[in-house]
């Protein structure tokens, strides 16, 4: 069982490996309580979940979108209210239109963002042609 106790719990520098988020980043969205460690080791370091990692991967989503930290953590709020079976209609029901009020945002972000890398792609074709001699 020893050997699933290891697998269950990552240290903090493998869940940075996995998200591609800073070990200084993980510990700040720790300190202000977007996501905590699900358990700490004997000698007090952080150990994650792979739901502890899932929800960083959410917020590393979220950040480029323009999401604020407050709204990350109502998002990811909203998510576990969804996936609590022993919640209210009514906080299902506002569960859901939150989310539904982020997606539509996160679709224009990406129709923003979308445009944003047709102008850079435009910018570095441009600049391509002086860099090949011409």
């Amino acid at each position: 069982m020893g050997g699933d106790t290891e697998y269950e719990h990552l240290q903090i520098g493998e869940v940075a490996s996995r998200t591609e988020l800073s070990i200084k980043t993980i510990r700040h969205y720790d300190d202000v309580g977007l996501v905590t460690p699900s358990a700490r080791s004997a000698g007090g370091f952080r150990l994650y979940t792979a739901d502890d990692v899932s929800r960083l991967l959410a917020i590393r989503r979220m950040k480029p979108l323009g999401f604020t930290l407050d709204e990350m953590g109502e998002l990811l709020a909203a998510l576990d209210v969804l996936n609590t079976p022993a919640t209210s209609a009514a906080q299902r029901a506002a569960a859901a239109a939150y989310l539904a009020d982020c997606h539509t945002r996160a679709l224009q972000a990406c129709a923003q963002l979308t445009k944003q890398l047709t102008y850079a792609r435009e910018l570095t074709d441009q600049l391509a042609r002086y860099r090949n001699g011409g």
